[in-house]
């Protein structure tokens, strides 16, 4: 009874070192998580890129991370760069627009509108009501929101200055990754198979593959998106056409859309040039704005060989959850999930033969991993 005793305070005093010790880790990390796991998701996703440029210096590592962590910065430096000269050489047409938007009225709202099922006599009689009145009677009305939006973004002034800080971190990461790519890897997946052996192995793949097919969907569909906008922009000759495209991408990437950036833009239409480019931009506005519901889940799936409902959801909730990173991390977390899940029912069941061999579930099987695809990379 007493050795017993000893096992169960030994066991006991064990397991509450161990939960401390990892309690007081991620303590410790829980400012670099954030950029680890970006870090993570970048290298997960371009692991192929850095092949390529690897066998192109003849295998030699360090000039293909190099080539890659210069990549990094050119995000940011490039669009950066660009945005702030856009604004410069527009500074003087930006305060002409603003200079003359008390002065401008609405034209009247198209007969079609009123046709539109539904919604549409409202929005006809709406959009009048504002041509009535005149952007001046709105601007006064929008005042007290304005306010709150200045006080807002000089609250948050100072986070553009962490957030530089924390994509420098992002990159730094992101190049140590890059370097030792192949040991995180093997580590990661002798770690998984400590805890449930090829289970656990197959696990760590299919988490790598769900990142990179989320990450192809996501950013290519952003891409994409915001380059069709930004051509209907030209074409329609709206102004400021650069800085509205990087903004739509930024939208894109957060999930939110392109839409929101064409309707103003279709209403600048209507208002400035007439009824058929402004209707033109409308038509062009829906087009790109669902473009999303069809290219993201073909992309996604070309990734990862899971269910389209259960990727829709691990990018929404996980964004709902964890913001912008819950794009990457709610996919991964519900596939791991769902295989460890489906596997159990399914393998497990006809292993104890619960399942008939005849029967059609027996052959269910969970999502295939390729695990040869992976090796003991990224």
């Amino acid at each position: 009874m007493t050795g017993e005793r000893y096992e169960l305070s030994r066991i006991t005093l064990s397991v509450l070192f161990i939960g401390g010790m990892i309690a007081g880790s991620l303590w410790i990390l829980a400012p670099f998580l954030a950029a680890f796991i970006w870090a993570t998701t970048i290298v997960v996703t371009t692991w192929p890129i850095l092949r390529r440029v690897e066998h192109a210096f003849r295998g030699r590592r360090a000039p293909a991370v190099a080539v890659m962590t210069l990549g990094l910065l050119a995000v940011l430096i490039v669009p950066l760069g660009v945005a702030i000269e856009a604004v410069v050489g527009n500074a003087d047409e930006f305060v002409a627009v603003l200079e003359r938007l008390p002065e401008a009225r609405l034209p009247a709202a198209p007969e079609w509108l009123g046709k539109v099922p539904l919604a549409g006599a409202r929005v006809q009689a709406a959009w009048n009501d504002l041509a009535d009145e005149g952007i001046a009677e709105l601007t006064k009305q929008a005042q007290p929101y304005f306010r709150a939006a200045a006080a807002w973004l000089a609250h948050h002034a100072g986070g553009f200055a962490l957030l530089l800080v924390n994509f420098l971190l992002i990159v730094i990461l992101a190049a140590v990754l890059y370097a030792g790519g192949e040991t995180w890897a093997a580590w990661l997946r002798r770690f998984a198979r400590r805890l449930a052996a090829e289970r656990g192995d197959r696990m760590i793949v299919l988490a790598g593959q769900a990142i990179r097919g989320v990450a192809l969907g996501v950013v290519v569909t952003a891409l994409v998106q915001s380059a069709l906008g930004g051509i209907g922009l030209v074409i329609a000759g709206v102004p400021f056409a650069a800085i509205l495209t990087a903004i739509m991408f930024a939208l894109c990437i957060a999930q939110l859309g392109p839409i929101l950036i064409l309707l103003a833009a279709t209403a600048w239409a209507y208002y400035s040039l007439g009824a058929g480019w402004g209707t033109f931009m409308l038509v062009w506005a829906i087009v790109v704005g669902l473009l999303d519901n069809v290219l993201r889940p073909v992309l996604i799936r070309r990734g990862a060989d899971l269910p389209l409902l259960l990727i829709f959801a691990g990018v929404i909730g996980g964004l709902v959850a964890f913001g912008i990173v819950g794009i990457f991390v709610g996919p991964v977390v519900l596939a791991v999930a769902y295989t460890l899940l489906d596997e159990w029912v399914t393998v497990d069941a006809a292993t104890a033969g619960e399942i008939p061999s005849g029967s059609p579930d027996a052959n269910i099987r969970p999502p295939a991993v390729e695990s040869g695809s992976a090796g003991t990379t990224f």
